[in-house]
C-alpha cells in the first residue's frame, strides 16, 4: 500500500509539473522526444528494410547457388577488375555439363536478361526487362503464375515465340482485358502470352518480377548473342536435399575447371555466388547505421537528461517545504528519494512517448506513400520507453538523493 501510495502522490506531482509549468516541461522534454525519434526511427526504418533485404533474398533460395562472370562481392584490391572483365560468360553447355556430371546438384538452369522496348497494339514499354530462360527455371526459382501456364518442354526446347509475363507489364499493355491467348511484340517478333505472374512487388534491390518477361532461352538466343562477352548469363543451381552449398560449391567448381580445361594452376574464370554473401554485407552496413543513430540521438538524448535535471532540481526546490513536512513526520530517506525518481522517470518516459507516437504516426503515412511497409515493432517500443526511463533514471538521481539528504528542520524554515 505504501508503494502504490508512493507512486500515486510522485504521478501527481509530475502530472503537476507539466500542467503548471508547460512552456518549461514541453521545450525540456523536447529534447527526449527527439532523441527517441532520432534512436528509434531509424530502427524501424532499417528492421523494415532488412525486414524486406532478407525476404528478397531468401526468394533466391537458401539452398541456391549462381554462376556468373562477376562475384557478388568483389575487392579490387584482391582481384583487379579488368581480370573479371577477360572471363568467359557461362554458356547453355556449361548448364549441360553440370546437369550431365552433378551428383549434388538436384535441377539446375539458365537465364539471360535484356532490356528491350515491348509492345501491343498501340500500347508500349520502354525497357521491359526480357528474361531468356532454360526449361527448369521454375523449378529453381519460386514463382507462381495466376492466370495461364507455364512453358511446355517442347516450347522450351523449340523455341516457341511464347511469353510469360509481369504483373506490370498486364496492367500497362492490356489493361483491363485477358492478355493470355494475347500476343505481344519484342524484337519486332509477335510473342504468345500464356500465362501471368502472381504480383511480387518491389524487391529491396530495386527490381521485380512484376516488370519481367519470360521467354524460352532458345528462342531468345536469335536475338541475344550467347556467346559474347557482355550479356551478363546466369547458371542457377539448387542442391538436392541434405546437400549443402558448400558440397555442391566444390563439385560444381570441379565441373566447371574440367569443362573449361583449366591447368591446376590456373585460376577460376567464374566465380559461384551464394546468397550469404549478400546477407553479410547487409549485416555489416546495418551495424554502422545503427551505430550513427545512437550517436545522433545520444545527443539529444543527452540534452533532454540535462533538461531533465534541472526539472528535477526547481521541484526540488519548490517543494522543499513539503519535502521538510514529510520527514519531520516520519518520512524516510528512500521514501523521498523514490517520489523525486519516480516523478523523473516518468517525465522521460512521457517524452518519450511522445517520440513513439511521431515514429508510428510516420510509419502510417510512409507505408501508404511507398510500396516498402514500415513497422513500428514491440521490440523497438520496448526499446524507446526503457531508453527514456534509463535517462529519467540516470537524470532525476542526483535531485532524488539531495532531497532525501535535506535536514528537516531547514526545510521546514522554507515555508515561514
Amino acid at each position: 500500500m505504501l508503494f502504490l501510495k508512493l507512486i500515486g502522490e510522485s504521478f501527481i506531482f509530475a502530472i503537476n509539473a507539466i500542467v503548471v509549468n508547460k512552456t518549461r516541461t514541453i521545450l525540456t522534454l523536447l529534447g527526449i522526444t527527439i532523441g527517441i525519434f532520432c534512436i528509434i526511427s531509424v530502427f524501424t526504418v532499417f528492421d523494415s528494410l532488412e525486414r524486406n533485404i532478407r525476404s528478397s533474398i531468401e526468394s533466391l533460395g537458401i539452398n541456391v547457388v549462381f554462376i556468373t562472370k562477376w562475384p557478388w562481392a568483389m575487392s579490387s584490391t584482391d582481384y583487379p577488375w579488368w581480370k573479371y572483365m577477360k572471363r568467359p560468360e557461362p554458356k547453355l553447355e556449361d548448364l549441360d555439363e553440370i546437369i550431365r556430371r552433378s551428383h549434388t546438384v538436384e535441377t539446375a538452369a539458365f537465364m539471360v536478361a535484356s532490356s528491350r522496348n515491348v509492345s501491343y497494339q498501340s500500347l508500349s514499354i520502354d525497357g521491359a526487362t526480357v528474361a531468356g530462360i532454360s526449361h527448369d527455371y521454375d523449378k529453381v526459382m519460386s514463382m507462381e503464375i495466376v492466370n495461364g501456364r507455364y512453358f511446355t518442354a517442347q516450347e522450351s526446347a523449340s523455341g516457341h515465340n511464347v511469353a510469360i509475363i509481369g504483373d506490370d507489364i498486364r496492367n500497362i499493355l492490356y489493361k483491363n482485358i485477358d492478355p493470355v491467348g494475347r500476343q505481344i511484340v519484342i524484337w519486332g517478333r509477335k510473342l504468345n502470352v500464356i500465362g501471368v505472374l502472381k504480383r511480387e512487388g518491389n524487391s529491396a534491390f530495386g527490381d521485380s518480377p512484376d516488370k519481367q518477361i519470360l521467354i524460352p532461352v532458345n528462342f531468345a538466343r536469335n536475338f541475344i548473342d550467347l556467346n559474347a562477352g557482355n550479356v551478363n548469363s546466369n547458371i542457377l543451381a539448387k542442391a538436392k536435399p541434405n546437400i549443402s552449398n558448400a558440397e555442391m560449391t566444390d563439385e560444381l567448381t570441379g565441373i566447371l575447371r574440367s569443362v573449361r580445361r583449366l591447368k591446376p594452376a590456373a585460376e577460376d574464370n567464374f566465380s559461384i555466388n551464394e546468397t550469404t554473401v549478400l546477407t553479410q554485407g547487409f549485416d555489416s552496413l546495418f551495424k554502422i547505421v545503427t551505430i550513427v543513430g545512437w550517436i545522433i540521438g545520444g545527443f539529444s538524448l543527452l540534452v533532454g537528461g540535462f533538461g531533465i535535471a534541472n526539472i528535477m532540481f526547481v521541484s526540488v526546490k519548490e517543494r522543499t517545504g513539503i519535502i521538510g513536512v514529510q520527514k519531520s513526520v516520519g518520512a524516510k530517506n528512500f521514501v523521498v528519494l523514490f517520489q523525486f525518481l519516480f516523478e523523473a522517470i516518468f517525465l522521460s518516459v512521457f517524452g518519450g512517448i511522445i517520440g513513439l507516437l511521431i515514429i508510428f504516426a510516420g510509419t502510417l503515412i510512409a507505408s501508404n506513400i511507398f510500396e516498402m511497409e514500415l513497422t513500428l515493432s514491440a521490440g523497438n517500443i520496448i526499446l524507446g520507453v526503457m531508453v527514456s526511463a534509463i535517462i529519467g533514471l540516470v537524470s532525476g538521481f542526483t535531485p532524488a538523493w539531495a532531497a532525501s539528504h535535506l535536514d528537516p528542520v531547514e526545510a521546514m524554515r522554507t515555508t515561514f
